[in-house]
């Protein structure tokens, strides 16, 4: 739980569009890419067989995500790793 976001974000760093959130049970959100008309959610798997309604969504804030340090960490170490990789193509 918590890597729906940092995938998210960093995804939006390198592709724009808006992250957005659909809201679960438990009152967490489930985070994933909006760029244009296009939706791509690179987490979805997670859910097995359940279809998620992309249409009841919000957008969602860093701030509010990354205020867990814990999970700012991870985003700025994944984006860090993403660029090493990108850089050797």
């Amino acid at each position: 739980m918590g890597q729906c976001s940092v995938t998210a974000f960093l995804i939006q760093d390198f592709f724009g569009g808006e992250v957005c959130g659909i809201l679960r049970p438990g009152g967490n959100y489930h985070c994933f890419n909006a760029v244009g008309n296009c939706i791509f959610d690179l987490t979805s798997e997670q859910f097995g067989d359940e279809i998620l309604d992309y249409s009841l969504c919000t957008k969602q804030s860093r701030e509010t995500h990354f205020a867990d340090e814990e999970k700012k960490k991870r985003y700025e170490y994944l984006k860090m790793k993403f660029i090493e990789i990108m850089n050797n193509f």
